[in-house]
């Protein structure tokens, strides 16, 4: 029989390290760092089903997912999620000319706004990762 908090706890650490993986360790360590009581739960939550199961799920490439994640960031007008899911698709291989077609083609379906403002966002994380390397 499955212990419930033990196929939890794995889901959890399977999330954590994915979420390390493609958002870099110095994020995700800073984000849990900064958690509260209070705010917690949702970090727990997120960690585990959205990294531990979605994320890894074999259906789509880490790249893909990276590259979804680009576009709907961009139709919620989320800035500061949409920064950080530009530096994971750049650790996911995802290139310059994908983020900017994605870019592109979110300015068609859900506004040229928003896709102005996720233009400039995404031009300052490609700087700071380019000017890393």
């Amino acid at each position: 029989m499955i212990d419930k908090n033990d196929s939890h706890q794995d889901t959890f650490e399977e999330g954590l390290n994915v979420r390390r993986e493609v958002l870099g360790a110095a994020h995700v360590d800073a984000s849990l760092g900064a958690t509260s009581e209070f705010s917690r739960p949702i970090q727990e939550l997120v960690t585990e089903y959205c990294w531990g199961i979605v994320w890894t799920s074999d259906g789509l490439p880490r790249k893909t997912r990276s590259l979804i994640n680009i576009a709907m960031l961009t139709a919620l007008n989320r800035s500061h999620e949409l920064a950080v899911h530009v530096r994971g698709a750049l650790n996911n291989g995802a290139t310059d000319g994908e983020i900017q077609e994605v870019l592109l083609q979110t300015a068609i379906y859900v506004g040229v706004p928003a896709a102005l403002e996720s233009f400039r966002i995404a031009d300052r994380v490609v700087k700071e990762h380019h000017n890393a390397e």
